[in-house]
């Protein structure tokens, strides 16, 4: 019998989960032995609020986390096919939830409405008026069952002051750290290993692995196109019955995620290139709670007309400038002349999630085209 091929993924937030768990499911000849190495694993969030900033770069658990489609203009432009690709990649997990929702009750996923309102639409929205576009973005496959529309104040549809254009659909939220727990879950019972290290780089894991697999989030550091984006939300109590995000003129977007199972609601949220403060803003939160509580009072019902806060969140979500690295490079470890493959997921931002078993796709046919080659130079 044929050694099995040693593969290791680093990190276990959301990305590095999805794609050991795709890399074993899709292994039918059980040719891979798959082992995730991180310095953090899924654990009870209520644990993680005992010293949030000793868990701040652990990005996966502070996520809201939630569907929201990727738009953009079909101009050729690289910006609109990086876009295109993403947009794929959502599809692929909206249709992972639907059937793990289906199978699995317990993984921490529900489904329930999403609303958008903009104050200043751009092109990749307004496009949407145009039935053709909404086609071609899959918004209508009788297997999504999205219900997508776009809202007509003309009619009997309602939009909050200073609001533009709107849309509606079917979509997804998980509770993050119980989806995250529950793939780790599947993944040991499908046969993966886990290890607990603080790693330097992912070359380190290169004289014990055949292939490498770097869902580090930040990319070790070596990346000057890696940047941190801070984001300040407030988990609180009170129940609301969908996502709903709101573009503000300023910029700014206000937005609610009911994570279930127990898990309150994050009303959020900031988006803060380059600011590595850890601690959160009692104005920030004053200013979040406000602001969506005027665009959906429905959230104030069930507590009486006030927010029950139960804790501010603060996160740093891994950026990449030029959009996440999705590639594999050939790399030697210290001291050694042969190369092995080294596929690179890392610097997806605030889209983890939402295109999270899509990713896991691609990794996975990263991995499958390069096992066994000394040299490689592929992208996605």
């Amino acid at each position: 019998m044929p050694a099995k091929i040693r593969v290791s993924v680093v990190g276990a937030g959301i990305t590095g989960l999805s794609a050991a768990l795709r890399l074993l499911e899709e292994d039918t000849e059980g040719r891979l032995e798959v082992t995730i190495v991180a310095r953090d694993f899924p654990a009870p969030a209520e644990t993680l609020f005992i010293d949030p900033s000793a868990h701040i770069n652990y990005t996966s658990p502070w996520a809201g986390a939630h569907n929201r489609w990727v738009l953009w203009v079909a101009d050729g432009s690289e910006a609109a096919a990086a876009a295109e690709r993403d947009h794929s990649f959502a599809l692929d997990t909206f249709r992972h939830m639907q059937t793990t929702h289906a199978r699995f009750p317990e993984a921490g996923i529900t489904f329930l409405p999403g609303i958008e309102y903009l104050e200043k639409p751009g092109p990749e929205y307004t496009q949407l008026k145009d039935l053709s576009v909404q086609k071609r973005l899959h918004l209508h496959d009788k297997d999504l069952d999205l219900g997508f529309r776009v809202l007509d104040p003309s009619a009997s549809d309602r939009l909050p002051a200073g609001v533009t254009w709107g849309c509606t659909y079917r979509t997804w939220c998980v509770n993050p750290m119980v989806y995250c727990s529950f793939l780790l879950r599947r993944f040991v019972s499908a046969g993966g290993r886990v290890l607990k290290k603080d790693l330097r780089t992912p070359h380190e894991l290169l004289p014990v692995s055949d292939i490498v697999v770097n869902c580090s989030g930040h990319g070790f550091g070596d990346d000057p196109s890696i940047f941190i984006t801070r984001g300040q939300t407030c988990l609180v109590r009170n129940t609301c019955d969908a996502t709903v995000t709101r573009q503000n003129a300023d910029g700014s977007w206000s937005f609610s995620v009911p994570r279930g199972f127990d898990g309150g609601t994050i009303i959020g949220g900031t988006k803060e290139p380059d600011n590595w403060d850890t601690k959160p803003l009692l104005s920030t939160r004053e200013t979040l709670l406000a602001n969506f509580a005027a665009t959906y009072p429905q959230v104030l019902e069930s507590k009486g007309g006030k927010f029950d806060v139960l804790a501010d969140v603060v996160g740093r979500r891994p950026t990449r400038r030029g959009g996440m690295r999705l590639e594999v490079e050939s790399a030697a470890a210290a001291g050694e002349k042969a190369k092995k493959p080294v596929v690179h997921a890392y610097g997806v931002g605030g889209r983890g999630y939402e295109i999270s078993w899509g990713v896991a796709g691609a990794v996975a046919k990263l991995v499958y085209q390069n096992i066994g080659e000394p040299s490689v130079k592929a992208r996605l």
